[in-house]
Parts: C-alpha cells; structure tokens; sequence
C-alpha cells in the first residue's frame, strides 16, 4: 500500500506557475519542449553546453523545471557532471526534491527524449516562449500603471521604455560565422578601397589627412569627438555633414540634444552660405549676403540630411529611430550632440557614471547592430583648464582621462578623437616649429582600435561655424581684413563686397576655395568661439 501511495506521488505531473493573470488566457509556454530539453541534457554529455547560452532557469515556465535547470546551472559551474544522479542530489540538497515530484519525475523526462538533433531548435522555441512572456508581463505593468494614474505619465513611459530596452538587449546576440565569407568580405572591401581615388574603405570625411589616417569611417565604429566647450564640437560635424550630405548626397542623420533643429539649420546655412552666424541669426544681411543665401540655399533644401532635436534622448529612442531611419532613407551615418545630454530611462543606476557607461556600451552595440559609424560628441572635464598655466602649447591639450562622467567611453569607442584650439588658451605660435597657430584647429586622433594615433591641423572660421583642411579655407575674411587693418569684435566687418568669390565649383571641399589666400597670415583673432 505504501509502495503504490510513493508510485501515485512520484509520478504527480507538476503543476505550472501562472505569473499573472491575463484574462483567462494562459502565457506563452511549452511544456513539452521543455521536458524534451531537460531530457536530452540529462542523456547526452555536451547537451547542456549547446543550450546554456540561450537558456537561463527563468526561460522554463513550469516551476518544477525551472528548479531542475537551476540544479544543471549549480553543477556546471562546480564542472560536476550532469545526470539523473547528480542532479536528484542537488535537488535534495536544495531541498525541493520533493516539491517537483522525486526522483521518479526526473528520470521520466529521459522518455520524452525523441531525439537529441533538435535539441536547439526545442531550445529556441523555449527562449522566444520565455521572451513572449517578458513582453506580456511588462505590458500588462504599463497598463495597470497607466489605469491607475499614480504616477507621472512621462515617468510611466521612461518605466516601459527601459523595460522594453532591456527585453531587445537580451535578444541581440549573434551565433558564430565561419570564416569563409568574412575572408571573401574583407577581400571585398579591399578591392572597393583600391578601386577608389582617394584609396579609402569608409566613408570620407571631407578632411583628408584625418581620411588618410582612418581610411574613412568605418562601419559598426563607434566614434568619440570629445572638447571643452567653445572648441568647435558641433562646428566640426556641422563641417563634415554638410561634405557628406550637401556636396556628395550621402545620407546623414543628426541627433541634436543641445539646441533646436531651426538653430541647427542656421548653422548649416552660416556654412553653406559663408555669412556671418551673428547676421544670420538677427537677418541683417546686405544685398550680396542675401543674393548669395538664395543662390546657395537650393543645395541645402535637396540634401540627404535628417535632424531630430528630441530633448534628453534615451538609448532606446535612439535605437528606434535610427533603426528607421536606416530602413526607409539609408543613412550612412549617424552624429549624436553630445553623449552626456542623453540617457538611459527606466533604468535603475547607481551613479550617473554607470548611466553613461550604459549609454556607451549601447551605442556601440548599435553601430555594430546597424553596420554604419556612428559619431557622438562628449565632453571633457575641467581638468584641461585646471592644467599649468603659462603659454605652453601641450599643457592643455586634451588626454584620454579628461574624458567625463566614465572612463567606458574610452573603453566602448573604436576612436576617441579630441578638437583643441591652442589660441582659445591665447596660445599664438607652435613653441617648438614657430607655426602660427592663430585660425588653427588640431584634431587630435588619441585612441584608434585599427589603425594610427597622431594630430590633424586644420583651419578654423567660427563666424561660419566650419573647419576646412589647412590651407583651403577661402577669402573668408578679406573685406573685413583690409577695412579695419586689425581684428574687431564680431559685427564690425565691413559691409562691401561687389563680387562673390565663394561662387560654387566642382572641385574641393568647399567650392569656391581661393588657393592662394592662407588663412593663418590673418590679423590676430579674439578668444571667439563658435556661435
């Protein structure tokens, strides 16, 4: 008699945990697949390792088995083998042997075996069950949240926009590739590099020493351009988005966290036009401003440039626009302003640093997600400034530990890349070659995970909100040089000009370039910076 009441409850079927209640209807769940899967790990010697991967204890839905993969977890991390034995006494010793049935129930689940060939396909369809759940059981939070009314409806969204963040992580992991086809497309890109001009594989800044350097952006990079406020951040990718987007139709996407879209565009009028960003922004343009706006203007209106001011965007908006924005314009590239303005809401950190290292690590998973660069600004902390005063032209040039909040940035990124105007510091020459350093941007390449490190000048007009390589920067200045024989606050320029010698061109990286002006043989500049 006592043997037939151990036999009924041995072979008692555990009963599922529902988690929540959804109407009636019952979660997504197999629990036949999972018996299938317990039961192939529990014959077969190497089953557990082709699964564990994918599954964690929490992917199986009936209690029972989610308590017997914790034991299979427990003994692979001890390197104990997995079987019916081992795996009935560490459930003993965790004490809910009983709870799922005794060992009878375990050794049932080897007859559910049919075969072990299918093992990860069972595996996958547990996993997407598992992931099926995870998107239901935040749903319905966001729902009851959204019925009560308790809390702020923008603290709700940024709740169910890092929950649904979380889920698309965990589901962005990628299988092995042999390496037949990665040699076939390194060749590929080898030969599309040769074929070009240039002799560049990624996508041509406009600058080329800085492309002689990184052959180009390269796909799935994560880029950092780091600087102290007033350097010229925005003034450089502005620079470099209007080569890509205006003069070669290379489709751009800029997600502008610091200022509106409109002002973003007077920026870009300021370059393409080359007025004054002050006359831009109050309209005092004289007649050959205003003839020059309208001729150049039609350049800018057709060019492949998408701008998105959304304030304090979070990773996860990113991830969604971009994703779009990949699919129905096919852009190339993707430039952030600035890293530290966004962040990862409706996730729980310990200190801001964390956050920003979240936002970090994100990006650069998108960037290999997308297969495009994509370049974020990011700025420095003071100690630059805190830096030996003096004159010297190295005591403030930016270092990798200047960059803020978190050192994962230096980590993450594929390039880090620093912009230092030495005579913001009122540094006027290069006290080891004599250079004249007035007008001058250096761009600095500090990390580069697949190629060289070194120092890029070039030249720098804020009233235009542009860099230009050194030594191509056009009669910016000329009118105004010649009428006040010395340098004046921006606004007292001349207002003379008869001709247009920026009329557009085929050739150069901004058309119209005069050859013969140089830019560094100016009057001394003010401490400006970029408007």
């Amino acid at each position: 008699m006592a043997t037939e009441t151990a036999k009924k409850r041995s072979s008692k079927k555990p009963s599922p945990v529902v988690p929540m209640e959804l109407d009636g209807r019952i979660p997504p769940q197999a629990p036949d697949f999972e018996e299938a899967v317990l039961g192939a790990i529990l014959l077969e010697k190497d089953a557990y390792a082709r699964v564990s991967e994918k599954l964690r204890p929490e992917t199986f839905y009936v209690k029972a088995h989610e308590l017997i993969y914790t034991a299979m977890v427990t003994l692979a991390m001890a390197q104990q083998p997995i079987d019916m034995l081992t795996v009935t006494e560490e459930l003993r010793r965790m004490g809910v042997l009983e709870e799922i049935g005794d060992a009878a129930y375990i050794a049932g689940l080897t007859t559910k075996v049919m075969s072990t060939g299918s093992l990860e396909a069972h595996a996958e369809v547990l996993y997407n069950k598992a992931l099926s759940r995870r998107l239901i059981g935040m749903a319905t939070s966001t729902l009851k949240g959204a019925y009560e009314d308790v809390v702020d409806v923008q603290e709700q969204i940024q709740q169910a926009e890092g929950s649904l963040f979380e889920i698309a992580q965990q589901n962005s992991t990628r299988d092995f590739v042999p390496i037949n086809p990665l040699v076939k497309g390194a060749i590929n890109e080898m030969q599309i590099a040769a074929n070009r001009e240039e002799g560049i594989s990624g996508l041509t800044t406009g600058f080329g020493d800085i492309d002689q350097m990184t052959s180009g952006w390269q796909n799935s990079d994560l880029i950092i351009i780091a600087a102290r406020p007033a350097m010229g951040k925005t003034a450089f990718v502005v620079s470099m988005a209007k080569y890509m987007a205006v003069d070669n139709k290379i489709p751009v996407a800029l997600f502008n966290l610091e200022m509106s879209a409109v002002q973003l565009v007077k920026r870009f009028l300021s370059n393409v036009c080359e007025i004054d960003g002050q006359k831009i922004k109050s309209g005092r343009l004289n007649e050959e401003e205003w003839t020059r706006l309208n001729n150049r203007i039609g350049t800018l209106e057709g060019a492949p440039l998408y701008i998105n001011d959304t304030p304090s965007l979070s990773v996860f908006e990113l991830r969604t626009k971009a994703r779009r924005l990949v699919r129905e314009h096919q852009v190339k590239i993707i430039i952030i302003d600035y890293l530290q303005l966004m962040n990862a809401s409706g996730m729980s950190f310990g200190n801001r640093e964390q956050e920003v290292s979240t936002i970090s690590r994100s990006l650069k998973m998108l960037a290999k997600e997308l297969n495009i660069p994509i370049i974020a600004l990011s700025q420095l902390n003071r100690g630059v400034e805190n830096r030996l005063q003096g004159g010297d032209a190295n005591s403030k040039r930016p270092q990798l530990s200047d960059l803020r909040e978190s050192g994962a940035i230096e980590q993450d990124a594929d390039i880090v890349c620093f912009i230092h105007r030495p005579e913001y510091y009122k540094i006027y020459s290069d006290p080891e070659t004599g250079e004249d350093l007035r007008g001058v941007g250096e761009f600095i390449i500090a990390k580069h995970r697949n190629g060289p490190v070194g120092d890029v000048r070039l030249a720098f007009k804020a009233d235009y909100a542009r860099f230009a390589p050194k030594g191509e920067l056009s009669q910016l200045g000329a009118d105004e040089k010649h009428a006040r024989g010395g340098r004046l606050g921006r606004g007292a320029r001349g207002a003379d000009a008869s001709a247009d010698p920026l009329a557009p061109s085929d050739t150069g990286f901004d058309a119209g370039f005069d050859a013969g002006f140089d830019p560094m043989s100016g009057p001394l500049p003010s401490n400006e910076t970029p408007f």
